[in-house]
């Protein structure tokens, strides 16, 4: 076995990074965990310094991706160039933020605005202009040794990139050695029917796997093809981070606000526990 590592995305536990939520970073490690994922905004405020040094205390990872407030009009998908020209100073500030608190990556559906489904036929300059504004944020990133890691997402979130095909298609457009690829098998239920061959797709620049459930809960237990899912990743020879998704449920409306109506964590550790456990069998069978 490689340098396989385990995370957990900070909404298991708090809705909101800020210097408050450090307790965490503690938490993570000791269940167990290599890798934290934070969501940043124009409406999440900490201390980068504090975060960095308490990440580096514990021996954590950091990955950082937008989840806070992003608007609209920042967009390298935007039919108006100003908008792109928008999303692609957005994007920098987040880049930025990683360097400065540590973080190995930028990840998400940077390509687009999650949320944002045009229900129409593309246009045949959007996929080049979007590449044109990936190639730039991925140049300005490797200057800061910050990674790139776009995620296809469903046709429910975004109309730009679903499949893991059209992912790479897009990264090929890009054409800059620093973009990456994050294999969602929660977003990717709906959108392609055999796991083996969507990793295998995206498997020369796969860096990253959120490891969700189809209904968004632990791993384990679901419609995932787990047996697949992880038959293909040790074949393909991935070593890296697998991480665990999903938003708490006990924290006020939260799960609500974030289009989440069921019930799948009402308790953020017993998921990471759960989880890492279903997770760390599935990789000691294989690597």
């Amino acid at each position: 076995m490689g340098a396989m590592q385990y995370g957990a995305h900070i909404y298991l536990f708090t809705d909101r990074w800020s210097d408050s939520a450090l307790w965490i970073l503690d938490r993570a490690r000791a269940l167990g965990l290599d890798l934290v994922e934070l969501s940043v905004g124009d409406d999440v405020e900490f201390t980068p310094a504090r975060t960095r040094d308490r990440a580096a205390a514990m021996g954590l990872t950091l990955v950082i991706g937008p989840g806070g407030h992003w608007p609209l009009e920042c967009d390298l998908s935007d039919d108006d160039a100003a908008n792109r020209a928008r999303g692609l100073a957005w994007h920098q500030r987040q880049v930025d933020l990683a360097a400065e608190i540590g973080a190995v990556a930028y990840a998400g559906a940077l390509y687009g605005h999650p949320g944002v489904v045009k229900r129409r036929r593309p246009p045949a300059d959007e996929l080049p202009r979007t590449a044109a504004g990936l190639h730039a944020l991925a140049d300005y990133a490797a200057r800061r040794n910050v990674k790139i890691v776009l995620e296809p997402m469903s046709h429910f979130r975004t109309h730009l990139v679903n499949t893991p095909a059209q992912l790479m298609q897009l990264i090929d457009q890009a054409d800059h050695e620093n973009l990456y690829a994050l294999f969602d098998t929660y977003h990717l239920v709906t959108e392609v029917r055999d796991y083996g061959e969507a990793i295998r797709t995206v498997a020369p620049r796969l860096w990253c796997v959120h490891t969700c459930e189809n209904d968004r809960g632990v791993p384990g237990g679901g419609l995932v093809p787990w047996d697949t899912v992880f038959d293909t990743l040790h074949a393909i020879g991935f070593d890296g981070p697998l991480t665990m998704e999903t938003y708490n449920s006990s924290l006020h409306d939260f799960a609500y606000t974030r289009g989440m109506f069921h019930n799948v964590c009402p308790d953020g550790d017993e998921f990471v526990r759960t989880g890492l456990a279903f997770l760390r069998g599935h990789v000691r069978a294989r690597w």
